[in-house]
């Protein structure tokens, strides 16, 4: 077996059946592949969908909502591909989106993964690969300082997308990954529920010398958090435990006390959101007090951590 897709869904029936039409209408050529769902516990009948309209697919059914990291751990310990693609249930593949790959990593032993070019659904450019995180790129990051110098992000709208670059973190919308690589430097880390788990496992497979690309010819439409904002609180708060977890593991007790600092410092000018959404109209004063009330709740935790 050349290529097992691994896809984790919660509650995205709609959005899944269509990334798993994309993915037959659209199949690697000239490799074999098989595809396997980890469905979270979903409540919307996405498991039954899968079994009516894709009995080619192999379905776990977990029990419950392990998260990202431990659903796609659970089906790539069954898998059989020498290569592994994690694909989020709200992606779509554009043609040879597969194929271009798999075709990169065949002929870049070198490379320990891949990863595509996601576009947004208007087939704009969409953000799919970042710098290493540090404590100096939060803080820049979380003052929102990119806007005058890309120091926190890539500044990827004036890259050739012709070609293929080296990058230090790919986003786990479309990440290829090489079944050797994975095997020596481990799965995901399962302590993550979700986000921060793919920066985790490419910031072991930089230390083990294995470089990551993004892949511009292998295009794939990311609709984006179709899953977390069913959940918009609680998912904001696992936001920043995923990012102190890495901190801590990968940095230090140190680090992640001064990326804790570094949160508050950014939530607090932020809190008046809470009061001056009122004074906004509409759709903008709602988001700006949800906003507001995020990074209260944010606070509150924060020791909890």
């Amino acid at each position: 077996m050349d290529l097992s897709i691994v896809i984790v869904s919660w509650n995205t029936r709609d959005l899944l059946a269509a990334c798993l039409a994309s993915v037959y209408a659209h199949p690697p050529q000239g490799f074999s592949y098989e595809v396997w769902v980890v469905d979270n516990a979903s409540g919307d009948g996405s498991a039954e969908m899968v079994r009516a309209c894709f009995p080619q697919v192999r379905l776990i059914e977990s029990g419950a909502n392990l998260g990202f990291a431990a659903g796609n751990n659970l089906a790539i310990c069954h898998s059989a591909g020498r290569y592994v693609l994690l694909l989020n249930p709200d992606t779509t593949l554009l043609p040879r989106a597969l194929t271009e790959l798999l075709l990169f990593m065949e002929t870049h032993p070198e490379a320990g993964g891949a990863g595509s070019r996601l576009l947004n659904p208007d087939h704009t450019l969409q953000p799919s690969c970042h710098p290493l995180p540090s404590l100096r790129r939060e803080f820049w990051r979380l003052l929102h300082l990119d806007l005058l110098y890309a120091y926190g992000v890539y500044k990827m709208a004036g890259w050739n997308t012709a070609a293929p670059r080296r990058v230090d973190i790919v986003q786990g919308a479309s990440f290829l990954l090489r079944r050797t690589v994975l095997d020596a430097v481990g799965l995901l880390d399962d302590s993550y529920f979700m986000y921060s788990e793919e920066v985790d496992l490419c910031y072991r497979l930089s230390q083990a010398g294995w470089p990551l690309y993004w892949v511009p010819s292998s295009q794939v439409v990311h609709y984006g958090g179709q899953s977390t904002r069913q959940v918009a609180a609680k998912m904001f708060i696992e936001l920043y435990r995923g990012k102190v977890y890495y901190f801590r593991k990968n940095r230090g007790a140190r680090a992640a006390a001064v990326y804790k600092l570094i949160l508050a410092l950014a939530a607090l000018p932020r809190l008046p959101l809470l009061f001056v959404g009122y004074l906004l109209p509409g759709e903008r004063g709602k988001a700006a007090r949800r906003l507001g009330q995020h990074y209260a709740h944010l606070l509150r935790e924060l020791h909890r951590l």
